[in-house]
C-alpha cells in the first residue's frame, strides 16, 4: 500500500489534456517542481534529473488506453539514502467567479 496516493479520474477535453501534459513537460524540461491540477487544489512534486519511464498502449475492443508512468526514489539532500517520502504538497486555490 502506498504511503501517499492522490488520484484523479475524469473525462477531459483535448485542450485540458494538453495543459496537463504541458505543465508536466515544462517541469521536466526546466528542472523544477511539477504543479499538477487536483481540483480544487494542486499537487507539487519534485522531479529529479533521472527517472524510470514506462509507456504502455493497450487496445481492447473499441477502447484505447495510453499510460505514461514515471518512477523515482526519494533521497536525502546528500543523495545517498532513500527516505520515507513526504506527502505531496497540496495547495488549495480559489477560483475567481466569472462574470458575464
Amino acid at each position: 500500500m502506498a504511503d501517499v496516493k492522490v488520484e484523479r479520474k475524469e473525462s477531459i477535453s483535448r485542450e485540458d489534456a494538453v495543459r496537463w501534459l504541458s505543465q508536466l513537460s515544462a517541469a521536466f524540461a526546466d528542472g523544477h517542481d511539477a504543479e499538477l491540477p487536483f481540483t480544487p487544489a494542486t499537487v507539487s512534486i519534485d522531479i529529479p534529473d533521472r527517472v524510470r519511464a514506462e509507456l504502455e498502449v493497450e487496445v481492447e475492443g473499441n477502447e484505447v488506453e495510453l499510460e505514461i508512468e514515471f518512477k523515482w526514489r526519494i533521497t536525502d539532500p546528500a543523495g545517498t539514502q532513500p527516505q520515507t517520502p513526504p506527502p505531496p504538497a497540496v495547495t488549495t486555490k480559489k477560483r475567481a467567479a466569472s462574470r458575464k
